[in-house]
């Protein structure tokens, strides 16, 4: 009973199994899209459109690498610089200068002037005391006045005694009078003649009395010897002036001064390079306080001794133009050129180094650096100036341009600065 039902399951079981594998079998006419395919498709996609914008940005100088370049600046540059032979260093020195002080010792009582000051020939810098000198003065002239007063004593007498004895001669000769009355007029007469010559000797002598006195009140005043500047004060009101300043607590100068338009420049120049310097050699001078400017200059003298030390000798150089910001001690560099300049020479003009001018197509052009980026820019030149060429239109004084430009610079390229 039990094999005869398990023989059915079995049957059965077998015919169910049939038909479920046959259900199982992949129809191959139904075709079916796989997941893993279309994910690669959009990877290719994907990689080919960052192709596309990483063509565009490279061809547009986005992501370009950057080109290593030199720099360098425009410039002004002065046409003297393509004339000069020698340049020396040196200092503006006043060639007429002075301490000024007094020949008496006294208190300085009042001071007229300061650091700065412009003064005159004659011009009362500082006074002294002089109260002695003043009294001094006033009895000299008192004295003169006794001697004038004298003389005129003299005269009146004189002229009394010159009518008597001349009235007594004629008497005398008639022998009116006796002769020892003419021998007093006559003795009279030589009195009062010795008196008129004792009273002119008198007045001379109080005359120089009175000349010494207005000497010494004027050693009391202390006057500038020519025109000049107050460079510094060395003395105030209070101190004790000597004319050697012996004591501890004396000044010996009140103030010194520097006639201004006296200055010129000292310059050491090396015995090697002294055949180029010429007497009346044109010279530009150009001072460190006053970088913009350049002022005209000559050689003045070149002084006949020898630095043995520095085996340099002292040249002299004046200014042709005078300007009153120029002061004594500034330091100064004096360009020795080869001719004189011309009057439009005498200005500075932009420059740019000849390396850094690009021809393309008839124009001249730079290439400006702005940021990390370069900048084509088309310029108008001028004259050349040494290694360099002036620039007239386009560039300005201060801009930054590329040395030497590489071919495959172009505009927009981003550039690896390398300062010059």
């Amino acid at each position: 009973m039990f094999y005869e039902n398990y023989s059915i399951f079995d049957e059965g079981h077998k015919e169910m199994g049939n038909e479920d594998l046959s259900k199982l079998k992949i129809d191959k006419s139904v075709r079916t899209f796989r997941p893993a395919k279309r994910r690669k498709l959009i990877y290719w996609g994907v990689f080919l459109l960052l192709i596309i914008i990483a063509g565009f940005l490279y061809f547009n100088g986005f992501i370009s690498p950057s080109v290593p370049v030199e720099i360098a600046t425009l410039s002004q540059v002065y046409p003297s610089q393509t004339l000069s032979q020698l340049n020396a260093s040196g200092y503006v020195v006043a060639q007429r200068k002075a301490a000024v002080a007094s020949k008496l010792t006294g208190r300085l009582v009042s001071l007229m002037v300061e650091e700065g000051s412009r003064v005159k020939e004659g011009q009362v810098i500082a006074r002294l005391e002089n109260e002695d000198a003043v009294a001094a003065r006033d009895q000299a002239e008192a004295n003169l006045r006794v001697a004038k007063a004298n003389l005129e004593g003299a005269k009146a007498e004189f002229e009394e005694a010159s009518l008597t004895f001349n009235r007594d001669k004629q008497l005398i000769a008639k022998g009116v009078i006796s002769k020892s009355q003419y021998d007093t007029s006559e003795a009279r007469f030589l009195r009062a003649q010795a008196s008129v010559a004792a009273a002119e000797a008198g007045i001379k002598a109080s005359s120089a009395s009175l000349q010494g006195t207005n000497v010494a009140l004027e050693y009391t005043l202390i006057r500038a010897p020519f025109d000049a500047v107050v460079l510094t004060k060395n003395a105030d009101i209070g101190d004790i002036v000597t004319p050697l300043g012996a004591a501890a607590n004396a000044k010996a100068a009140v103030v010194t001064i520097a006639d201004l338009s006296s200055l010129q420049v000292e310059v050491d120049v090396s015995e090697t390079n002294l055949g180029i310097v010429k007497i009346k050699q044109p010279c530009e001078i150009q001072l460190d306080a006053i970088p913009d400017l350049r002022f005209r200059g000559e050689v003045h003298a070149i002084v006949p001794t020898a630095d043995r030390a520095k085996a340099t000798v002292m040249v002299k150089v004046r200014f042709l133009d005078k300007d009153p910001r120029i002061f004594p001690e500034m330091r100064a560099k004096v360009i020795f050129l080869s001719r004189p300049l011309k009057q439009e020479e005498g200005k500075p003009r932009t420059a740019v180094i000849r390396s850094a001018i690009v021809h393309q197509g008839g124009k001249k052009i730079i290439y400006l650096v702005q940021g990390d980026r370069v900048v084509e820019t088309p310029i108008v030149t001028g004259e050349p100036l040494g290694e360099m060429i002036e620039v007239l239109e386009g560039a300005k004084a201060g801009d930054r341009v590329v040395a030497k430009p590489p071919r495959r610079l172009k505009d927009g390229s981003r550039v690896k600065m390398a300062e010059k």
